[in-house]
């Protein structure tokens, strides 16, 4: 039986009793009628999970927090994306699937070409909003560390910011694959760890000074194959080639 994960914004401790937030209560209330007694695992990002009960009673609804479990999901590799702002429920999918698919960091950033330009107030909103999305993806997918989620930025500024050891640049008219781009960079480091970024256009797609710019700050570039992919598809597919390639796709999980 799958065990409904709640995310609690604070720190959390074996045998405390705590008070369940608003939108949380109404979606065990409401939708999944849950009652005294059942049984939920709570996370407050910090790494690993707690196994929790509802408490009977009336407003607020609350919950007894049981024992701490060490357990982590987090992607052996980690991943930092810089996605040029896409629209709307677009940019949505693109925050909540990258959760699911393991980034430990997404970066907006704006381009010239990016169809979508927010003022600083309506920026800290979406930024908001965006880590909610991605709360709501931990939950779902079981991670319990949250992904960072950073503030938007020039593409300039993400680019001179990031110290990732491989830098990936998606282009669909680049001559090196990203498994070939892989596959140099573990041979180099001999099997230790390291870590990536990847750069994915707008919808518009980067201009030339910034692909330019982005190859002078140590993007290289590389292509997921003969298609042109949309900004909302390009990143999910490259992570989930990178876990297949070099992350936790890449586990034995057994046949049968």
């Amino acid at each position: 039986m799958r065990l409904t994960r709640c995310f609690i914004d604070a720190p959390l401790s074996a045998g405390s009793v705590i008070t369940l937030p608003e939108a949380a209560a109404v979606h065990i209330r409401r939708v999944l009628r849950l009652r005294a007694g059942a049984e939920l695992t709570l996370f407050d990002g910090r790494g690993g999970e707690f196994a929790a009960t509802l408490l009977a009673g009336g407003e607020p609804l609350r919950a007894q927090l049981g024992e701490h479990r060490v357990v982590e999901r987090e992607a052996p590799l980690p991943v930092t994306l810089l996605q040029g702002l896409a629209r709307g429920e677009r940019m949505d999918w693109i925050v909540q699937k990258a959760t699911e698919l393991g980034a430990a960091v997404i970066a907006p950033v704006t381009s010239r070409y990016s169809v979508v330009q927010l003022e600083q107030s309506a920026a800290a909103r979406r930024l908001t909003h965006w880590r909610s999305v991605a709360i709501g993806a931990c939950e779902q997918c079981g991670r319990n560390r949250l992904p960072l989620i950073e503030p938007l930025r020039e593409l300039a500024d993400a680019c001179a910011g990031d110290n990732s050891t491989l830098r990936l640049l998606l282009a669909p008219d680049a001559d090196v694959a990203l498994a070939q781009r892989l596959e140099h960079t573990r041979a180099q480091r001999g099997g230790t760890q390291f870590s990536i970024a990847l750069l994915v256009g707008p919808e518009g797609g980067l201009a030339d000074e910034e692909i330019e710019l982005a190859r002078r700050s140590g993007f290289s570039p590389c292509t997921l194959g003969p298609r042109t992919l949309r900004t909302e598809t390009a990143p999910l597919a490259a992570l989930a080639a990178i876990q297949a390639l070099a992350g936790d796709f890449r586990a034995p999980i057994g046949l049968r």
